[in-house]
C-alpha cells in the first residue's frame, strides 16, 4: 500500500500557502485515484487565486473559509475526509513573539481542534507539520508549535487502538519559500543592495525544498502507525555561501543574530536521540507510548547513537556554493513553468 493509493479524499489546513500549493500539486499529477482535495483557509483572496490556478481541476478541488480556531468549521469541514494534513501555523517568530494570545489560539487551541474533530469525524490518518524551532525552543513560536506536536502524538491515545492515527513531520525553513532568507536577499539584489546582511557568519541552516517536505509527508502518510515524529535527512548550507552563490559581486555585512534566532537549526535534540531510529532517507523520533513497539513498526531502523544530535551545523551532507547556484537556477526554472 504505497503512494496514498488508499487515500480517496484528502484535506489541507492553511491550504492555500507555500506547501499547499505544491502538495496539490504532487496529488493532482501524482494520485488520480483521489476524488476529493480540500484546502482550508482562512483569505478568500488566495483561495480565489489557487481556485485559478488549478480552474481544469475544479471538479477535484474544494475550497473552504474557515480557521483552525474554529472546532465546529473543522467538524464540518472533516466529515467523509480520510486523510488531514495540517500546514495552518502563525510561523513568524517577531509577530508571535508581539502577540503571543493569538499564536497560542491558533498554534495550540487549534492543533488541539484539529485532533478533536478528526476522532470525532473517523479521519484514518492526520500528519502535521512542525519546525525545527520545536527542538529545545528558544522563542514563543517555537513552544507552541512543540505544545503543537505533542497534542498529535498525544491524539493517539485519545482516539484508541483502532482510532484515527496522528504523526508529525519536523522541517526547517524551506528553500524559497515566503519568509526565507533567499526572496529578501533577492529583493534587495534587484533593489540595487552595496552588501548583503548576515546574521552570524557561522549561521547554517537545512536546504529543504518544497519537493522534498511534500515526499516526506507522502511518505509518512503511507508509513506511520501513530505517534512517529519524522524527520528527514537533507544536506545543510552555509548561509555566508548562500549569500555568496547568489551574489558573488556583493561584500556581506554581519548585522549580528535576532531575537528567538539560532546559529544552527535544530532537529533532533541530545533528549531526543534514545528514541530516535535512523533509515536511509530519515529519522523516526519514537513516542512513550506503551503500545508503540507491539506494532513491530519501523524494525529496519537503527537507533541512534545515545549521544545523537541532529542539527544543520554537525551535518555530514554540505553544499557548495556552486550546489546551490545549481538548485537556485533549477527553483528558478520550476517556478517558471
Amino acid at each position: 500500500m504505497k503512494k496514498l493509493d488508499w487515500v480517496q479524499s484528502i484535506l489541507i489546513t492553511g491550504g492555500t500557502g507555500s506547501f499547499g500549493h505544491e502538495m496539490v500539486t504532487y496529488l493532482l499529477t501524482h494520485c488520480p485515484h483521489i476524488q476529493k482535495i480540500v484546502l482550508l483557509s482562512r483569505d478568500e483572496f488566495k483561495q480565489f487565486e489557487m481556485a485559478q490556478r488549478f480552474s481544469e481541476h475544479q471538479d477535484r478541488l474544494r475550497f473552504f473559509l474557515g480557521d483552525v480556531r474554529d472546532k465546529d468549521r473543522l467538524v464540518r469541514a472533516f466529515k467523509g475526509i480520510d486523510v488531514v494534513i495540517h500546514a495552518a501555523a502563525l510561523k513568524q517568530v517577531p509577530a508571535c513573539e508581539y502577540n503571543p494570545f493569538e499564536a497560542i489560539k491558533t498554534n495550540v487551541l487549534g492543533a488541539q481542534h484539529i485532533v478533536e474533530a478528526a476522532i470525532d469525524c473517523g479521519v484514518k490518518r492526520v500528519v502535521a507539520l512542525s519546525t525545527d524551532k520545536a527542538c529545545s525552543p528558544i522563542n514563543l513560536y517555537g513552544a507552541t508549535k512543540l505544545c503543537s506536536d505533542k497534542l498529535f502524538i498525544a491524539g493517539n491515545v485519545y482516539s484508541g487502538v483502532t482510532g484515527t492515527r496522528f504523526s508529525v513531520v519536523r522541517y526547517g525553513n524551506v528553500a524559497g519559500s515566503r519568509g526565507s532568507v533567499i526572496p529578501f536577499f533577492r529583493s534587495l539584489i534587484a533593489s540595487g543592495a552595496t552588501s548583503l546582511p548576515i546574521t552570524d557568519s557561522a549561521m547554517t541552516r537545512f536546504w529543504l525544498r518544497l519537493p522534498d517536505a511534500v515526499e516526506l509527508v507522502r511518505h509518512a502518510l503511507d508509513t506511520m502507525v501513530g505517534g512517529e515524529l519524522y524527520v528527514k535527512k537533507i544536506p545543510s548550507i552555509r548561509v555566508i555561501d548562500l549569500a555568496t552563490a547568489m551574489a558573488p559581486h556583493l561584500p556581506q555585512h554581519v548585522v549580528g543574530i535576532r531575537p528567538g534566532e539560532k546559529i544552527h537549526e535544530m532537529m533532533i535534540s541530545h533528549e531526543d536521540a534514545r528514541h530516535t531510529l535512523s533509515f536511509d532517507s530519515h529519522y523516526i523520533i519514537q513516542p512513550d507510548f506503551d503500545w508503540w513497539r507491539s506494532h513491530d513498526a519501523h524494525a529496519d531502523g537503527v537507533p541512534v547513537a545515545p549521544d545523537f544530535v541532529y542539527h544543520s551545523g554537525n551535518n555530514v551532507d554540505w553544499l557548495s556554493v556552486a550546489d546551490i547556484q545549481a538548485m537556485l537556477s533549477d527553483s528558478l526554472v520550476a517556478h517558471a513553468h
